[in-house]
């Protein structure tokens, strides 16, 4: 049986096109789409379908795909095993990451750059976005993202609640009437990444208690490096993550406001996630840890300052 054949078809599927396959592989569509003619001539079956959105299993293909997945990751596990005997500074991949465009850049920005040091022969294709519909077909080995609940059909490690801090510049305390209760907070400029249909829900915690308020921001925006000017430009109040500002806590440009609560937005937590049943490299495995050992210390650094 051809190898390359079945790596192929067990990328079209995942895929969900032979197109993507090919990008992923690195091989022209003809040439894809020529491997995939001899495997199902060598079969004498017909393993997939072209639809409208893409491609479809027979039922043939279908019992095909599920030895075919199980053939490509033992081969990949043998080809890690006659590599195992090499330092970890030498390994050598690609890893395709997603991650938020604020959380990115502010915060995993140093990690990665951390992690291409100590691994300078691993590929990172960074993107910073917001939404990602389907990590196979986008080519991502692992996506960070912020949500109340991951979507269903991936693995996803829980990373912890996102913590907000609301916050203003000290230029804007000298000036300004500091809220004094989540009350006057309705009545208060606040800039946030705003929320859905304009509109931000917002829940305060204090001693177990909830309490949840809505509200119109005066400045939205999903940048949170843009946002981040705006509160240091002292045109209103800030809610953000506590990542996005603690650096400026510290130094005192900034001035925590009702400190005494925690607050959120719409419950968010962040999740890694990335595809079940499909192989991860030691690569892919060694950012994973490395990924999940940065989020503990950043847990840590924010416990002991908010």
């Amino acid at each position: 049986m051809d190898l390359q054949a079945l790596t192929i078809f067990v990328e079209i599927v995942d895929g969900g096109n032979f197109s993507q396959a090919a990008r992923t592989l690195n091989m022209s569509r003809a040439n894809v789409s020529y491997h995939i003619g001899q495997l199902e001539k060598s079969l004498d079956a017909e393993l997939l379908r072209r639809t409208p959105q893409g491609v479809e299993l027979t039922n043939i293909g279908q019992q095909v795909y599920q030895h075919a997945k199980s053939i490509v990751h033992a081969s990949a596990l043998m080809r890690e095993a006659v590599s195992a005997n090499e330092s970890e500074e030498r390994l050598i991949g690609k890893i395709g990451l997603s991650a938020p465009t604020g959380f990115g850049q502010l915060v995993m920005g140093p990690w990665l750059i951390e992690f291409k040091k100590k691994y300078p022969g691993i590929i990172l294709d960074v993107r910073l976005e917001n939404f990602i519909d389907n990590l196979v077909k986008d080519g991502v080995d692992v996506a960070i993202r912020v949500t109340p609940e991951p979507p269903p059909m991936v693995v996803a490690r829980d990373l912890g609640p996102v913590h907000y801090t609301l916050c203003a510049s000290s230029e804007w305390v000298s000036q300004n009437h500091l809220p004094q209760s989540t009350t006057e907070l309705r009545h208060t400029p606040i800039i946030t990444s705003g929320g859905v249909s304009g509109r931000v829900h917002m829940i305060a915690t204090q001693n177990n208690q909830e309490e949840e308020i809505d509200f119109v921001p005066t400045l939205m925006s999903r940048s949170y490096p843009f946002v981040l000017d705006c509160i240091l430009s002292g045109i209103g109040v800030g809610l953000v993550p506590d990542y996005v500002i603690l650096p400026h806590l510290q130094t005192g440009k900034v001035v925590q406001i009702l400190p005494e609560y925690q607050f959120s937005i719409d419950r968010n937590h962040i999740y890694m996630m990335y595809m079940p049943n499909r192989y991860q490299t030691r690569a892919t495995t060694l950012f994973i840890d490395f990924l999940t050992d940065k989020m503990g210390i950043l847990r840590t650094l924010r416990k002991s300052h908010f």
